[in-house]
């Protein structure tokens, strides 16, 4: 990773202030060629050859189908969280029940 391109996510995003620890930690000096807010358009320029990004590790799979790239490096010592918001109390209505309970159990059990 010293000094390959790297597409990174925007200043603002709390994993972007994570990474530039890590990689201050681990005496890694990446070239940064891009800023991003929006992950998909970051993704879009990797896929094109560009430079490496991150991403989760919980959607590695559908990144690199989607996108037709491949994993390079994975750490566990850089954490995103991910929330699922509601209005009421208890969600109730079905449909939300399942993709609640569907991301609960992938990322919960995949990140173990």
């Amino acid at each position: 990773m010293h000094g390959a391109p790297l597409l990174i996510p925007g200043q603002e995003t709390v994993v972007r202030g994570r990474l530039m620890r890590w990689f201050a930690e681990q005496s890694i000096q990446p070239r940064i060629i891009g800023e991003f807010d929006d992950s998909a358009l970051m993704k879009a320029f990797g896929k094109s050859g560009s430079g490496v990004f991150v991403a989760p590790s919980v959607i590695a799979d559908e990144v690199q189908s989607q996108y037709g790239v491949q994993l390079i490096g994975h750490t566990d010592a850089v954490t995103e969280s991910f929330y699922a918001i509601t209005v009421e109390r208890k969600v109730k209505h079905p449909g939300v029940v399942a993709i609640a309970e569907s991301a609960r159990n992938q990322l919960f059990t995949d990140a173990g």
